[in-house]
């Protein structure tokens, strides 16, 4: 029962000392806005809601406000069914999540 104790204390102890010397965790990719400059960001997403309208619209309505990932993840699915492009894909994405 002691052992148990303290190999439970020495766990505790090496997580609070990786947690306590941890770097703060930082967005790794930039959102597109940032990337793109704001007419860019525009027309990216007028060429999505096009997209949108042309390949998802048939059977969907206007899509609902999800989190980015959530969103990547459906669009992701859906790109298989509706034999959309990769840049199709990237479009569509960025125009449900603005």
């Amino acid at each position: 029962m002691k052992i148990k104790a303290i190999i439970f204390a020495g766990i505790l102890g090496l997580l609070w000392a990786v947690c306590a010397t941890a770097q703060p965790r930082t967005k790794a990719t930039p959102s597109a806005a940032a990337i793109y400059s704001r007419e860019d960001a525009d027309a990216m997403r007028t060429d999505g809601e096009q997209r949108f309208r042309a390949n998802c619209g048939r059977c969907h309505a206007a899509p609902q406000k999800f989190p980015p990932r959530m969103m990547a993840t459906i669009v992701r699915h859906m790109r298989v069914r509706a034999t959309i492009t990769d840049e199709e894909m990237r479009l569509i994405l960025h125009y449900m999540t603005q």
